[in-house]
């Protein structure tokens, strides 16, 4: 505000008392602007020519006249017709404003902020000269302005305005300057504030998928502020900004070949900034062929008017996304525009530069435009101008400009009624809308995007947006682009083999269909035949003096045994069930107790046997059908309580187990209570080496009872096994630890069966001369003779 005063004084400084004493004033294309008397007048700072900024050195008095080399904008014309259409709609309502009729005075401030300074004046004063502090005017006929388009045009008018009360009413888009309404109370906006574009662009390039984005904004607080509010939300959002740049509005060279350096590695660049600014750089980028780039601008550039205008081409860029205010279509508003003629408006000084200007024709009573171009008719028609040179459609900021018409006279209309008090006229629209046409959408990342199955990892020194990707690792997916880390599948999933997506688990057991199934279900099937052929040997042969030496009910049972448990094995097989779980266990552990003690009753037997070949031996009343059916009987009872305790408190069932294999569910059975499992184990175990001890004592005994030493060699083996599957069924899972196990089960019963009854087998069926009672007498006597 000083500052203003402080020019003003400067501008003028010989004031005295009457009006016609002051000589100060400055010139410019439309000294009076555009006037339409009326009984209230509104105001208002339109700018529709461009140009270049004239710098003063200050080393001597500047000129009180200038000339302006200006480039018109001829869509920018629309705003003033759209205003005139307003006032004109007005007029004609007799609702609205009864008895009183509304005129406008609109001035050109060239983007300038010294024309700027001047209009506000010129408006305060009146159709005549400039004069400061007075009006040519009535009294209070001025009673609202409209204007600027720049925030920076917006504050200086609210700083000369606001002196006298006057409202003020913006129709571009407000800066983050007045967000505090304290510092401009009689400012009012038709736009949302321009902060709010930086969330539209950030959620425009994240559709798009571009995280490397470049930024030049203009060299003033509105851009610093720009830039502000954008990092924010880019750094929220994860998006790079690959160079920052403020520039002025014609920038050097040095400068230009900075910025060009820059743009090669980034297809995106934002650009903000006034019309004014951004169609220089524009030019300056030309000039120096940066070619292939998207820019994305605010709403506060009209690119197809500030472009093609100036004959400027868009080659040199891949496209342009700009932001546009919230329009709609003024009703009737298309029907003025095409009824247009030179001569329907006088008065309107700017309608002959815009009509020289878009028809390229001569008004010889205007000292512009060509010489060599035809003399205008005034007969050329608004229609047959091209888009860029007038729009017949609605323009945003025309329509904010119709707006900002209807809020006055609504707040005379409640003014006038006594019902009303001017309150704040933001009437900014709800949204901001951006269309895209199709086209073929440029890349604009730091890297590649990281594919489905990848993960991004950060490099050390470099920004978030530039990484390396990585595959996932096993069991692991990614099914997005750009995953900062891949995930888990569910526990019944796994990742495909280009893991980017997860697929179902097949469940698997231990089936009679697949290879190793069919091979134990064979084996298993074999050992029995063969046990069950020796059993019909021995049952054949039961008379032969070998058999009768064997103990021939011992026999039987450990035969029958031997073939329960190549049968049980057989549960381990195929697709587990209750049934099958609550018996696999069980039942093997009930019948290898019933094999491994008739081991040991005829371990006992062959022992008690020979020691009652002594005489006066006590022993000999222990030996008999008693002794073995009691080994047999309390050995196999304590394995039936062990498991009866294991399936009161805690049975197996049939479980899914996910874990053990990441692409398979198995399907087993859950041991329930593990330690009753690894009891039943041990028990047996404890059984065999009992055995296995009387055996290895009872080794040196006379050749008619060496099924001593066969018992030895079977238990050895036995206990080998059995001692081998511990680590080894611990350190396999799914069905592989049944197949384990099956292998223990056959083995094991198959050394029982192999070294106890084979050389037996051999006596029997190949050397029957040697199954006679002389045979064995001579080999007992002989073996006691040794003793």
């Amino acid at each position: 505000m000083i500052l203003s005063l402080l020019f003003l004084f400067l501008l003028c400084p010989k004031v005295v008392g009457k009006r016609t004493q002051y000589k100060c004033r400055l010139e410019h294309y439309f000294p009076e602007g555009y006037y339409k008397d009326g009984d209230l007048v509104i105001g208002a700072l339109l700018s529709q020519y461009l140009t270049y900024d004239i710098a003063e050195s200050f080393k001597r008095q500047p000129p009180l006249a200038y000339s302006l080399d200006a480039y018109p904008l001829t869509r920018n014309y629309q705003h003033v017709l759209a205003l005139v259409y307003a006032i004109e709609e007005i007029n004609k309502n007799p609702n609205l404003l009864p008895n009183i009729t509304l005129g406008f005075h609109i001035h050109e401030n060239y983007f300038s902020e010294r024309k700027t300074y001047e209009c506000s004046l010129s408006i305060l004063s009146g159709r005549d000269r400039t004069t400061p502090n007075y009006t040519c005017r009535k009294p209070k006929k001025l009673i609202a302005t409209i204007g600027g388009l720049k925030s920076i045009s917006t504050i200086q008018m609210a700083n000369i305005l606001g002196i006298y009360k006057i409202p003020q009413i913006s129709y571009g888009s407000p800066g983050a300057a007045f967000s505090d309404k304290t510092l401009s109370p009689f400012l009012y906006h038709t736009a949302p504030n321009e902060v709010l574009q930086t969330v539209g662009i950030t959620r425009l390039v994240l559709y798009f998928g571009w995280t490397w984005i470049g930024v030049i904004a203009s060299g003033n607080a509105e851009g610093e502020n720009f830039i502000l509010n954008l990092k924010k939300e880019f750094v929220q959002k994860g998006i790079c900004i690959a160079f920052m740049e403020m520039l002025a509005k014609r920038p050097t060279d040095e400068i230009k070949w900075k910025i060009k350096e820059k743009m090669s590695s980034c297809n995106i660049i934002v650009l903000y900034g006034a019309t004014d600014f951004l169609i220089w750089v524009k030019i300056s980028l030309e000039s120096y062929a940066i070619s292939g780039k998207v820019l994305i601008t605010t709403c506060q550039w009209d690119f197809q008017s500030s472009v093609t205008s100036l004959h400027l081409g868009f080659s040199s860029f891949h496209g342009t996304l700009s932001f546009t205010l919230h329009t709609s279509e003024i009703l009737g508003f298309r029907e003025f525009l095409q009824s247009i003629r030179l001569s329907k408006y006088p008065d309107d000084i700017f309608m002959k530069y815009f009509w020289m200007a878009a028809f390229h024709c001569f008004i010889p009573s205007i000292d512009s435009g060509s010489m060599f171009w035809p003399l205008c008719t005034g007969n050329e028609r608004m229609q047959d101008l091209p888009s860029f040179k007038l729009e017949f459609q609605t323009l945003g900021l025309s329509y904010n400009i119709y707006k900002a018409v209807y809020a006055i006279a609504r707040a005379l209309h409640e003014a006038h009624s006594s019902r009303y008090i001017l309150k704040h006229l933001d009437d900014s629209p709800r949204h901001m809308m951006y269309s895209i046409k199709p086209w073929k959408v440029p890349q604009s990342t730091c890297t590649k995007s990281c594919l489905p199955g990848y993960q991004k990892i950060t490099i050390e020194g470099k920004p978030v947006c530039c990484f390396a990707c990585f595959p996932c690792p096993e069991g692991r997916f990614s099914n997005h682009k750009d995953a900062d880390h891949c995930e888990k599948c569910l526990e019944d999933q796994y990742p495909n083999p280009s893991k980017d997506n997860c697929i179902p688990k097949p469940i698997i057991f231990l089936s009679f269909r697949e290879p190793l199934g069919i091979g134990i279900s064979s084996v298993a099937g074999s050992l029995f035949l063969i046990t069950a052929l020796v059993l019909g040997t021995f049952v054949k042969y039961h008379d032969t003096p070998i058999v009768k030496a064997s103990n021939r009910n011992l026999t039987y049972i450990l035969l029958i045994s031997l073939m329960l448990c190549f049968l049980c094995s057989l549960l381990f097989v195929g697709q587990p069930g209750s049934v099958t779980c609550l018996l696999r266990q069980t039942a093997f552990g009930i019948i290898f107790s019933a094999s491994v003690s008739c081991v040991l009753a005829k371990t006992v037997t062959v022992v008690l046997a020979f020691m009652v070949t002594k005489p006066g031996n006590r022993v000999r009343k222990l030996v008999g059908i008693k002794l073995t059916s009691s080994i047999i009987i309390s050995c196999t009872v304590t394995q039936v309580v062990i498991c009866i305790i294991w399936l009161g408190s805690s049975p197996p069932f049939p479980d899914f187990d996910m874990k053990s294999e990441a692409n398979h569910i198995i399907l087993k059975c859950n041991e329930g209570a593990t330690p009753m499992f690894y009891i039943v184990l041990g028990y047996m175990g404890f059984l065999a080496i009992v055995s296995f001890t009387m055996a290895f004592l009872a080794r040196r005994l006379p050749d008619a009872f060496n099924e001593a030493k066969f018992i030895t060699f079977s238990m050895l083996m036995f206990c080998s096994v059995w001692i081998s599957f511990i680590p080894t069924y611990l350190s396999t899972s799914g069905k592989y630890m049944v197949a384990v196990e099956v292998f223990s089960i056959l083995a094991s019963s198959a050394a029982l069966l192999g070294c106890i009854f084979s050389p037996k087998c051999y006596v029997i069926v190949v050397r029957p001369d040697r199954n006679t009672r002389n045979k064995l007498l001579k080999k007992v006597n002989s073996g006691i003779k040794k003793l």
